[in-house]
């Protein structure tokens, strides 16, 4: 017998490690990556400052908290399910799945006749909006390894840099506008999407080529059935808890689905093992479970604070959708600013933990000045500074999280959990959105009351009071109504939940008690914040920094297959050497 291999392996080679892609691949994928990263983080942005006209226009304001809530509730159930779809067969079918679905919930908003209508149209855009973000950035990850991530960093913060600054703006512009070529203009806000999104889908199928293996696994429809089924009932009471009362019928059968729907997921995912929605082994990793948890803080402290500024901006200080985007620019700049620091920082030192200790203590910082310092009179200048403040803490916060998190995990992972990541914060988000709003505006009405008897002992007060001029005004009618009747004073101070407009209208001595309740009621929303995000300053100093690796996901998956073939090939090829005899 030879010792030489055999023809089927004689012509065989080890193959070498590879998978990386040129500084010019990668631009080219992340053109169409921006494409659907600006999609997503435009429409967060242009309907916050258009969502107060609105609930005006639809007769809803304190419904409001349905629209948002509806739309994170299906983006957040959504997200690990698209995560863990590309993972098993490519990235691109999904990401081209989620902007058509996005499109199409964007034209069906426009035809709302109701919040509550509209809510059911953003819920099923929501959907879409699940796989946008979540699979940009999983996709970012495949291709570039987390050390020198902050090379391409400037290109995707130009992005959020773009739409945080024209959202708040077009946002305000169109909500602004009676109508628009004879459509209504705030529902120009939602219509925007539908030319960004085909142009989108155009750029993506054409550029986003990344080479993918597919894996054949079982679907995991029965984790994502019961995720929905845990979550969506304790987002709901979060919501609708402070109406119904906590100890309610309702509220406790919300309790108690939840529980038992989320028991009975962590049992699926458990026995489903690598295949599940989010497998169980990840939270083996403290990295992963201290994130997550982090994510969830920081995702409800973070909306807590994005909700309220305009809100305070609009209703409080008279500003009109268009100023209150503009006046929105600091927090949007100190975002983008420690964002871009971050990154380089990282790059160069390979460190990053320190930058979400740091963001917390900011964030923590800016919500107790908001709570203690902000009232319905306090000069604009002052309260821009703590928006930057608070601006700078999500810079420092946010995209470290995330790398964090991918740093963290096996590269075969890299897309359930970049969307694990971005679940968790977009649960924090949901469950703080719907809490936050609940108390504002199951307390204003008492606030509104107060306000009131205080200012009516004040002489200006009387004053106005007597002047016939003011009490002749159609604009001031609701005033007098609850003055005269004081029985009524519940329901007048309460008619400001279905349509703040009226506020602006009203001569300024009768206005102010309506903003002081106002202000009032959003301390305790900035103190609800401020407890959130001294949590996550708290958990954030227990997380281990793990180094950053040098390769992408992409490499390292390349190099685990190679190195699997090359050991393959070795086996081959001692199964197939036999020893010559000695000669005799």
């Amino acid at each position: 017998m030879s010792s030489s291999p055999s023809a089927a392996t004689a012509g065989k080679q080890i193959p070498e490690s590879g998978g990386g892609l040129s500084h010019r691949q990668i631009l080219t994928i992340l053109s169409g990556l921006m494409m659907g990263m600006f999609l997503a983080s435009l429409d967060q942005t242009i309907v916050s400052t258009a969502i107060r006209t609105i609930a005006d226009d639809l007769h809803g304001l304190s419904e409001q908290a349905w629209t948002t809530t509806a739309y994170l509730i299906t983006s957040t159930i959504a997200t690990p399910l698209y995560g863990k779809l590309s993972d098993l067969y490519g990235r691109k079918p999904f990401f081209l799945a989620a902007i058509s679905i996005f499109i199409v919930g964007s034209m069906a908003c426009t035809f709302s006749t109701s919040m509550i209508e509209l809510a059911g149209f953003r819920a099923f855009q929501g959907i879409g909006a699940g796989g946008l973000m979540s699979l940009a950035l999983a996709i970012i990850g495949d291709i570039v390894p987390p050390r020198e991530r902050a090379r391409y960093q400037g290109y995707i913060l130009a992005v959020f840099a773009t739409s945080s600054v024209l959202g708040p703006l077009v946002g305000g512009f169109l909500a602004g506008q009676s109508t628009i070529l004879g459509i209504a203009g705030w529902r120009w806000v939602f219509l925007v999407n539908v030319p960004i999104g085909i142009a989108a889908l155009v750029v993506v199928a054409k550029v986003l080529n990344v080479p993918h293996k597919r894996r054949e696994h079982r679907i995991d429809w029965l984790g994502a059935v019961l995720i929905a089924v845990g979550v969506v009932p304790l987002l709901l009471v979060a919501e609708q808890g402070q109406g119904w009362g906590w100890s309610s019928t309702r509220s406790l059968a919300c309790f108690a689905v939840g529980i038992v729907g989320v028991i009975a997921w962590i049992l699926v995912e458990r026995r489903m093992g690598d295949d599940a929605l989010i497998p169980m082994r990840l939270f083996g990793s403290k990295v992963f479970s201290q994130t997550s948890m982090l994510s969830v803080l920081v995702g409800a402290g973070m909306f807590g604070g994005m909700l309220m500024i305009p809100q305070y901006l609009q209703i409080v200080k008279g500003a009109s959708p268009t100023e209150s985007g503009l006046m929105m620019l600091p927090l949007m700049l100190g975002m983008m600013t420690a964002s871009i620091a971050t990154g380089q920082l990282i790059a160069r030192t390979g460190h990053y933990k320190i930058f979400p200790v740091i963001g917390t203590a900011l964030m923590t910082v800016a919500m107790v000045l908001f709570q203690q310092l902000v009232q319905w009179n306090t000069p604009l200048p002052e309260t821009m500074a703590f928006m930057l403040l608070l601006g700078v803490g999500l810079g420092f916060t946010m995209q470290t999280l995330t790398l964090a998190v991918q740093n963290a995990v096996r590269p075969q992972d890299m897309g359930v959990a970049t969307a694990s990541a971005t679940f968790f914060r977009q649960l924090g988000a949901t469950a703080g959105t719907a809490v936050f709003l609940s108390v504002l505006f199951s307390s204003v009405g008492g606030k509104i009351q107060t306000a009131f008897t205080g200012a009516a002992k004040t002489a200006q007060f009387q004053a106005a009071l007597h002047d016939p001029a003011v009490v002749a005004d159609p604009n001031n009618a609701p005033v007098i109504e609850m003055l005269k009747h004081p029985a009524a004073a519940r329901s007048g101070a309460s008619s400001v939940l279905s349509d703040s407009s009226f506020i602006q209208k009203l001569t300024e001595v009768f206005a102010d008690p309506f903003k002081q309740g106002f202000a009032d009621s959003m301390h305790t929303v900035f103190l609800l914040g401020g407890i959130v995000t001294a949590v996550a300053f708290v958990l954030v100093l227990f997380i281990k920094e793990v180094p950053l690796r040098k390769v992408s996901a992409m490499q390292a998956r390349a190099q685990d297959a190679a190195a699997a073939d090359r050991q393959q090939l070795k086996d081959e090829l001692a199964a197939e050497w036999v020893p010559e005899e000695p000669a005799l």
